[in-house]
């Protein structure tokens, strides 16, 4: 059965989202005038299969952390095309950030492929119940669990409450994050670097750490790096380092523990289209979020999660550790 939140766990998520939403208060108050933006619109984006993805994103503002029912365009996760054949049958995966996002669409996908799937979130429970439907429309069994990742004690228990309910524990996805933009060094507080960095690598620690004495041969973690991780962002300053601190953090991780037989690697994204970013960003910017790309517009979950499929199934990847694999819309990156 599902155990229900504590209440202390609930205060420290609702803590946590008003620390956000304060940060991301403080920073709106520092944005410059609108109508300074204007990225290039002459090309097309390019589409790459049958299913054409969306290349125009409406002019929307999230309240942190942002909820993925709000949103005017709802992400892709669903992958339509992607055909289960039991990659994952029998294996449990837990995965933080799970209620939306890339963490939505690839507990999906692991459902698809034969996996129970425990999500950690935040405090998006409206965002976690749709999730757990559609995992539970792939026919396999869905564990949400609210809390905050900094808090070691909280990750203990929900790796704990995963094995309970499941009786094991195969695949562990480091996913949640925290975002927020500041266009200059002077911007990090003390406060918002805190925030950044215990959300973003203490959490992967914690996780890892709480996970390790459940996974056995053929398990493995996969952590959600990032393409600023792998190129840096002037106005990501915290969050980019952080991305950098993982890519280090998956290479050691998958040296100490090969001998375990236990895989370790990384996904890294570029621009993804997930609450994280109109949460971030302005309404008048987000239109131009993924532009920037060689396909002059931002992938879908459903563009990501298959990587993450590859990554976990022992058919697909049993040699392959310690890589960050590039998913960035990017040539050469």
């Amino acid at each position: 059965m599902q155990d229900k939140p504590k209440a202390k766990d609930n205060k420290d998520a609702k803590d946590t989202v008003e620390k956000q939403r304060e940060l991301q208060r403080e920073q709106d108050r520092k944005e410059p005038a609108q109508g300074e933006s204007g990225g290039a619109k002459e090309k097309p984006a390019v589409q790459t299969s049958a299913r054409k993805q969306p290349d125009e994103l409406p002019a929307q503002h999230l309240q942190k952390p942002g909820l993925e029912a709000d949103m005017d365009l709802k992400p892709r996760f669903l992958a339509p095309d992607y055909r289960g054949s039991g990659k994952l049958k029998g294996m449990v995966a837990l995965i933080t950030g799970g209620d939306s996002g890339i963490g939505r669409s690839v507990a999906v996908l692991y459902a698809r492929e034969g996996a129970d799937v425990a999500i950690v979130y935040l405090s998006s429970h409206e965002d976690a119940e749709e999730t757990k439907r559609y995992v539970e429309q792939e026919g396999r069994q869905c564990l949400l669990i609210a809390g905050d990742v900094k808090d070691p004690a909280f990750c203990k228990q929900s790796v704990e409450k995963t094995v309970e309910e499941f009786d094991r524990l195969d695949i562990l996805v480091n996913n949640a994050a925290f975002q927020l933009h500041a266009h200059a060094l002077e911007d990090i507080t003390d406060e918002r670097l805190d925030e950044t960095f215990k959300t973003n690598i203490y959490g992967y620690f914690y996780m890892a750490r709480a996970a390790l004495p459940h996974l056995k041969q053929g398990a493995c973690i996969i952590n959600t790096g990032s393409v600023v991780g792998l190129k840096g962002s002037k106005e990501l300053l915290d969050y980019s380092a952080t991305k950098g601190a993982i890519h280090a953090f998956t290479m050691s991780l998958a040296s100490s523990l090969i001998e375990k037989g236990i895989r370790v690697n990384a996904v890294a994204p570029g621009p993804v289209w997930t609450p994280l970013n109109p949460a971030d960003r302005s309404a008048e910017e987000i239109t131009e979020f993924g532009k920037q790309t060689d396909f002059k517009r931002p992938a879908q979950p459903e563009e990501l999660s298959p990587a993450y499929v590859f990554l976990a199934a022992p058919s697909c990847a049993s040699y392959i550790t310690g890589i960050v694999l590039p998913v960035t819309g990017k040539v050469g990156s």
